[in-house]
């Protein structure tokens, strides 16, 4: 990566740990990625897409898929959501602008005994919409493409979340009710799986002990509806607030300033901000969600004349 200062750097379990450490859920806070290695899992075909359920079934459902979600093998995925149906193909005419609830699956184990995987799922509630099956890994990846078409206005919210308790559904059902828009929803993303398997400590996210990333959507197409859009998602994350573990995702988080920054990394953030010291002291890249040098530091570049 290169550095503020122009400097080419590596950053490993070797070389420059600390760097690696922070890169590792710090964001663009440290410099400029210009390669990268990683580690890949072999995926071709999968059997996944998208399962919806009547609202009134939407209790039930949410009880039913945490119970399920955090004790399915890793190879069986699957989001939850809280949606209005778009008015157009490929949805069922009886459908359309209905609030559902649905789960979006990817089962990436062996294809021979996916129906076998899916009979508890479809049998535990009837959906009113079952657009599941055998399919290439990209067209999941894209499959809602077509829905969000470029230049909509979109103000994100999010929470970390242990446990779905009554108290916490009800509070989801409730704001679910009221969503301003068609293209508004929930997301409710489990990170449970191989994201749990690592230590806490051995990356800069915080939050490897949650179950759930609640992503709350205030989607408006037109511009028309963003005052709407806006208080609706701050209300919903107003209200999750108490059955949270505090922080967010923050790639679905807005320019909240410095103290909802803080909150994300939790006690991380000390350490970041040390190492964002060390490789950009003056705070070159900060055109983000911005972890700011330790303020000793900057105290001193700016007695030195640092500009």
């Amino acid at each position: 990566m290169v550095l503020a200062d122009g400097r080419l750097v590596k950053a490993s379990a070797t070389e420059n740990p600390d760097l690696f450490w922070a890169l590792r859920g710090g964001g663009g806070n440290f410099g400029v990625v210009v390669s990268f290695l990683f580690r890949l899992n072999m995926v071709h075909t999968i059997y996944g897409g998208l399962m919806l359920w009547a609202w009134e079934d939407s209790k039930d459902m949410m009880n039913w898929y945490h119970r399920f979600i955090t004790s399915t093998p890793n190879d069986l995925y699957g989001f939850f959501a809280l949606l209005m149906v778009p008015p157009g193909e490929p949805f069922p005419q009886h459908l359309h602008n209905q609030k559902v609830c649905g789960i979006v699956w990817c089962y990436n184990g062996d294809m021979q005994s996916a129906e076998e995987v899916f009979k508890p799922i479809r049998s535990f509630k009837q959906p009113v919409l079952d657009f599941v099956g055998p399919m290439a890994f990209p067209a999941i990846q894209s499959m809602f493409d077509a829905l969000y078409p470029a230049g909509m206005n979109w103000y994100w919210k999010t929470q970390f979340v242990k446990d779905l308790s009554d108290a916490c559904i009800a509070v989801n059902l409730e704001h679910g009710e009221q969503m301003p828009t068609l293209m508004s929803s929930m997301h409710m993303y489990p990170v449970n799986g191989a994201a749990a398997a690592i230590g806490k400590e051995e990356t800069s996210w915080n939050y490897r002990d949650a179950n759930y990333s609640v992503v709350i959507l205030g989607i408006d197409a037109d511009g028309g509806n963003s005052d709407a859009t806006v208080k609706w998602a701050r209300s919903y994350w107003d209200a999750l607030q108490p059955y949270s573990l505090g922080g967010g995702y923050i790639n679905f988080t807005m320019d909240e300033g410095t103290d909802t920054v803080k909150t994300i990394y939790g006690n991380h953030y000390q350490r970041l901000s040390e190492i964002k010291a060390k490789y950009d002291p003056g705070n070159l890249f900060r055109v983000n969600q911005n972890i700011k040098p330790t303020d000793q530091t900057l105290l001193i570049q700016k007695l030195a004349g640092y500009p």
